[in-house]
C-alpha cells in the first residue's frame, strides 16, 4: 500500500511539474503567433502605406495591440480595422494610429496630451516616443481599465484622467503635441490654448463629414491648419453627453 501511495504521489508530482511547462509552451506559441501578426501588420498596413519613421515603426512593433482589446476580439487585433472595446467605443485602425503618430513628429522630451484614451493603445505608442503622456477619457470605466493596462505594461510615463476632453488637462500645459482620437464638430479652442508656441495638434473634425486636420501653433497664437484626409471616428462628446 505504501509503495502504491508513493507511486501515486510521484505520478501526481510529475503531472503537476509538467502542467506549467505545457501551459508556458502554449502561451509561448500564442505570443509567437501574435508577434508574427504584428510584424505583418506593420509591414503590410503601415509601412506599405507611407508610415516610415523608424521610431514609429519600432513603437508599433513593440506595443502588443492584442493586450489592449477585449478577449472576444483578440484574434482580430492585428487586422486593418477598428475594433470595439465596449461602451460604444473603438480602438483605431492600426494605420490611422501610425499615421497620426508620425504626423506629430515627437521627440523623446516632448509632453503630449491625448484626448480619448479608449483602451490605452494609442497612449502606449505615444509613450514609446515621448517623455510624458497625459491622456483624458470621458468614460470612467474605460479610463480605469486603460490605467490598469498601461501600469501592467510598465508605462510609468503615462497619466490617465477621467474627465471632459474638451477641457484638456490644464495642470500640465503647455504641451508640445496634442492628439485627439474622437471627432468634435469643431476643433476645441481650449486645446489650442494648451499648445505651446510651435506645438502640433492632430484631430479628426466634423459632425457628418470628418477630416483629419493638422494644426501648428505659431508665434502670437496664430494657427495654421492643414487638412490631411477624410476619416471616420466616434463623436467626441462632453460631460453629460453634450
Amino acid at each position: 500500500m505504501k509503495k502504491c501511495m508513493k507511486t501515486m504521489t510521484a505520478a501526481a508530482l510529475l503531472f503537476a511539474a509538467a502542467f506549467p511547462a505545457s501551459f508556458a509552451s502554449e502561451n509561448g506559441d500564442q505570443e509567437m503567433t501574435f508577434r508574427r501578426r504584428r510584424e505583418k501588420m506593420v509591414k503590410e498596413q503601415i509601412k506599405a502605406r507611407g508610415v516610415d519613421d523608424p521610431r514609429v515603426i519600432n513603437a508599433m512593433l513593440k506595443v502588443k495591440r492584442h493586450l489592449f482589446v477585449p478577449e472576444a476580439v483578440k484574434g482580430a487585433a492585428y487586422s486593418d480595422r477598428p475594433l470595439p472595446i465596449g461602451y460604444g467605443q473603438t480602438i483605431s485602425q492600426p494605420f490611422i494610429v501610425g499615421y497620426m503618430t508620425q504626423a506629430l513628429d515627437l521627440d523623446p522630451a516632448d509632453r503630449v496630451l491625448e484626448i480619448g484614451t479608449g483602451s490605452g493603445y494609442q497612449a502606449a505608442v505615444l509613450a514609446e516616443l515621448a517623455g510624458e503622456v497625459y491622456s483624458v477619457e470621458i468614460i470612467g470605466e474605460l479610463a480605469e481599465q486603460a490605467r490598469r493596462t498601461l501600469e501592467r505594461r510598465g508605462y510609468d510615463n503615462v497619466k490617465v484622467k477621467y474627465g471632459d476632453g474638451y477641457e484638456g488637462w490644464k495642470e500640465h500645459a503647455p504641451y508640445d503635441a496634442v492628439i485627439v482620437t474622437a471627432a468634435p464638430p469643431q476643433i476645441p479652442e481650449e486645446l489650442i490654448r494648451q499648445l505651446r508656441t510651435g506645438g502640433r495638434m492632430i484631430v479628426p473634425a466634423g459632425r457628418f463629414y470628418q477630416e483629419l486636420v493638422f494644426i501648428t501653433k505659431k508665434a502670437g497664437g496664430r494657427v495654421e491648419r492643414k487638412k490631411l484626409m477624410p476619416v471616420r471616428f466616434v463623436p467626441m462628446v462632453r460631460s453629460g453627453g453634450r
